[in-house]
């Protein structure tokens, strides 16, 4: 991948000049790295965060969206060759948690180990609910998209928004929808699992399934008051115990 590919896939936030750390951020179907605009103030400063930047919106709307997960991961793990200089710690949401997963999992076949792995507001793989929303029509995908909590739901009722983005929410609802590994297999790094307690679409047992994906003794479940989009409320919590997880041992 050409150099110029390679930082088109990341917004980076840096406070160090030799950060100790880099947490790479993976947002939810239909999501932006803006979502993780306000975390590099509420982390440590030698804690540098790069936030995944998927095509098909904001400046790489041109772009073709993704729309199967190993492409995704596979595009992703390279795209952070760049980086691995420094230990990774991987956070993803929704949609994005699966991915930071598959990243983890071909990050580990190549003898990087990331120093945690967080996911958030989705169910562990194998235990996921099968669904077909991305075959529905606009109104019934937007209406799952509300029910999941209003982040930036509003969008929708304008139309010319609306338009700009159906073809991103509806690709990754695509990806993520043909997501169905029914023996993933289990990483080495640590895993730490996040949910909002009203979350509609997340039941506590399948969240906890992600405790079958590491090592016993090596997973924790975290909750939080909120729906689907909880991390928005609750981001300086959120961001803080993100943060007790990624100081070094002693």
């Amino acid at each position: 991948m050409a150099a110029h590919d390679v930082k088109k896939w990341f917004r980076v936030h840096r406070r160090a000049a030799d950060p100790r750390l880099r947490l790479v951020c993976f947002p939810h179907a239909g999501g932006t790295a803006q979502l993780f605009h306000g975390w590099p103030t509420l982390l440590p400063q030698d804690v540098e965060v790069l936030a995944v930047r998927y095509p098909g919106r904001q400046d790489r709307f041109m772009e073709a969206c993704i729309e199967d997960m190993a492409t995704l991961a596979v595009t992703i793990e390279d795209a952070l060759r760049p980086w691995l200089d420094r230990p990774l710690a991987l956070f993803g949401h929704s949609m994005g948690a699966c991915a930071a997963y598959e990243v983890a999992l071909r990050l580990e076949a190549r003898g990087i180990v990331p120093e945690h792995l967080l996911v958030s507001a989705r169910a562990a793989p194998h235990r996921a609910e099968h669904t077909a929303l991305h075959r529905t029509d606009d109104e019934t995908l937007i209406t799952r998209v509300r029910q999941l909590g209003d982040l930036h739901a509003e969008a929708y009722d304008i139309p010319e928004l609306r338009d700009l983005l159906m073809p991103a929410l509806r690709a990754d609802y695509r990806l993520i929808e043909a997501y169905h590994p029914s023996h993933p297999a289990p990483v080495k790094a640590p895993i730490t699992a996040y949910v909002g307690r009203d979350d509609p679409s997340c039941a506590l047992d399948r969240v906890q399934a992600w405790s079958d994906l590491t090592a016993p003794g090596s997973f924790e479940l975290r909750s939080f008051p909120g729906d689907h989009f909880y991390l928005v409320a609750q981001e300086p919590a959120l961001v803080a115990d993100v943060a007790a997880r990624l100081v070094c041992p002693a």
